[in-house]
């Protein structure tokens, strides 16, 4: 069973990738989001024009503040939740969003770091081919397009900076068409020691204003969260939203095409109304938007995506337009209580932003565990414990490279025992298989014309001989492959192994990248050929010596089944050639440990592969029993379809 492991997990992977190219998900209904016209009316941007459309004037007797935009540090140093932030009056909106304490690359100088051009972009401007879209920009909908006829988005808000001595710690916008017209304030806060920031929603009905009554608005929750690395196994940026469901935290996604078509740029997050979290994601961080008290998160209604066109790509491939449409945009829907005149009323929002670190993620809210499992998927179970294991000897050892090489041996060791039962097994099947291979053979030319009688004949020696392969030969292959799928969900999203280096390997969730080459071409199942990997090679190499060193198969079947079977590793490398260096660590270590079993621990403690006199299971007298009334039973029928003839 051992010589089937690398086919059994190739076919599992064709499994799976198939499954998820022949049945994708459903495509959700169309419906308005950040772009529509007012009134809800839909502007489609078609999938050839990359041009960002300028939208009609606003009326001029709408009152504005002056355009003001600039950036806006938040936060201390070195204290969790220092952002960068740019903020802009028009839409009073959060243009561009800056994390302070994680950077784009592993080896920087402590100069370097207090730049915050290295700083983590957690979010920026994005475009729907029509306009500029940018976090917490508000819209108008069909119920509260006459409290605000010239929108909210396309009018410049009025701005004060919020300070606590001499820290600012936010930004207040206000927008009023005129002095009878609803007040709309909204706040952007950031909370001292948290990786999330306030916001807040103010409606204010002046007493000669008319009011008492609930109208929806759009929300941008966020914008422009960038890819964060080129793994093609990991899609980036997803749009999600967390709900309820039997009491459990479910969590429905979007995730970016690589070629849309025009009907698939706009639709809608199942999940219902209630949304427990909403927002964009990659694959290392996050930023999503939930209510702050059980009113707040009330308000919240459907949740509705649309396709960002990224317009330097398209700038840099103008042969491939339908491939611009790289970023996700939320519009969560909000129902305020429009306050009645000389009241007023306050809805406030929490905006985690940051990464998706589990002990992170969970501390700002335990609720955000469920973005983890929807990454981990199927095995998320298997998953989410490889990883505490893995937490745990990077602990002790200090090094995630080193920590994944003693899990391999741990997992291993431990299987070790059964592991040396199966090959016992085996091998004294092996050997049982040659003293009654001849009668099998005498039965082939015996009954050459009579395939169905040499059928028989054949199961009946091996009946009696008991030789069939003992199923305790594929249990330990079965206990492996969760590990192994563990694994590659794991080390897929792990974000602690986010630009950990072991030896020449800058990041272990990546490819190990020794050389760069830049080979202009592109294979089948790798793609084009940017950088030299050389673990998986190596891990194909070893895979091939292990085979190599298993015993020869005496049946003829089993011999062509192996040499097949030498193409596969070779397939499944090229699989794996640009996944992550830690699951071809895992392979390696693996590898090396059945090789030293097979050339060292076999000399020192040979596997005993003698013949053993058999004992008859119940199981199998229990079957015999059952054949031998069976074939009573078929007599009697006879013998009384014979007496009814006479």
């Amino acid at each position: 069973m051992e010589k089937r492991l690398p086919l059994f997990l190739f076919l599992s992977f064709a499994v799976l990738f198939g499954w998820q190219l022949l049945f994708p998900p459903p495509p959700p209904e169309p419906g308005s989001e950040p772009g529509s016209e007012p009134g809800g009316a839909q502007a489609t941007a078609p999938l050839a024009s990359p041009e960002v459309r300028e939208l009609p004037p606003v009326d001029p007797g709408v009152e504005q503040a002056e355009p003001w935009s600039d950036w806006v540090n938040l936060g201390t140093p070195g204290s969790d939740g220092h952002y960068r932030a740019r903020f802009d009056s028009l839409g009073g909106t959060l243009a561009e969003l800056r994390l302070d304490g994680w950077y784009d690359a592993g080896r920087l100088n402590e100069e370097a770091r207090q730049d915050p051009e290295h700083w983590t972009v957690l979010l920026a401007p994005a475009s729907d081919g029509r306009r500029e879209l940018r976090t917490l920009q508000l819209d108008t909908a069909p119920s509260s397009q006459d409290l605000f006829p010239a929108g909210l988005s396309r009018v410049h808000w009025h701005h004060e900076l919020l300070a606590e001595g001499d820290e600012v710690v936010g930004v207040r916008f206000w927008h009023q068409p005129s002095p009878t017209s609803l007040r709309l304030v909204k706040e952007v806060r950031r909370v001292p020691g948290a990786l999330h920031l306030e916001v807040l929603l103010r409606l204010e009905t002046p007493a000669s204003g008319a009011g008492g009554r609930r109208a929806s608005f759009s929300l941008v929750p966020a914008a422009g969260v960038p890819e964060t690395s080129d793994d093609k196994y990991y899609i980036e940026p997803k749009a999600r939203k967390a709900y309820l469901a039997s009491g459990e935290v479910e969590v429905s996604s979007e995730e970016r095409a690589a070629r849309p078509s025009a009907d698939d740029l706009r639709g809608s997050l199942p999940g219902g109304e209630g949304a427990v979290f909403v927002g964009v994601d990659n694959k290392y961080f996050a930023v999503l938007l939930r209510g702050a008290g059980e009113n707040d998160a009330k308000s919240l209604g459907e949740t509705r995506w649309l396709r960002a066109l990224d317009e330097a790509w398209a700038a840099e491939h103008p042969e491939q337009p339908e491939e611009a449409w790289r970023g996700l945009v939320l519009s969560q829907e909000l129902t305020l209580q429009v306050p009645a005149p000389g009241g007023a009323s306050e809805y406030r929002y929490l905006l985690y932003a940051g990464p998706k670190e589990e002990a992170l993620l969970l501390g700002d809210d335990p609720r955000h565990a469920a973005l983890l499992a929807d990454d981990l998927g199927f095995f998320n179970g298997i998953a989410g414990l490889l990883l505490g294991l893995l937490g745990f000897l990077e602990g002790v050892l200090g090094n995630w490279g080193v920590a994944i090489i003693v899990l391999t041996l741990l997992v291993r060791g431990t299987l070790f025992p059964m592991n040396r039962k199966s090959q016992t097994s085996m091998a004294r099947h092996t050997t049982k298989m040659k003293r009654v291979q001849p009668k099998l053979d005498a039965l082939k030319e015996k009954y050459k014309d009579n395939p169905q009688k040499q059928r028989q004949e054949q199961a009946r020696i091996m009946q009696e001989e008991g030789a069939f392969p003992p199923l305790s030969g594929c249990l330990p292959m079965f206990l492996q492959i969760p590990v192994f799928f563990g694994l590659f969900s794991a080390l897929r999203v792990s974000f602690d192994l986010r630009q950990a280096r072991f030896l020449w390997v800058e990041d272990l969730s990546m490819p190990d990248r020794l050389l760069k080459l830049d080979f202009d071409t592109h294979l089948p199942g790798i793609g084009t050929i940017e950088y030299l990997n050389v673990l998986p090679p190596l891990m194909v190499v070893l895979w091939i010596v292990q085979q190599r060193l298993m015993p020869k198969p005496t049946d003829e079947q089993a011999a062509r089944m192996q040499k097949m079977m030498m193409w596969m590793p070779v397939l499944f490398g090229v699989f794996l050639y640009n996944y992550a260096a830690g699951l071809s660590l895992y392979m390696i270590t693996s590898s090396l440990f059945g090789i030293a079993e097979y050339t060292v621990v076999r000399r020192i403690w040979p596997i005993d592969d003698s013949e053993k006199p058999r004992k008859p299971s119940k199981f199998m007298q229990r079957l015999q029993e059952l054949q031998q009334q069976q074939q009573q039973l078929q007599r009697q029928q006879q013998g009384r379809k014979q007496s009814r003839r006479r």
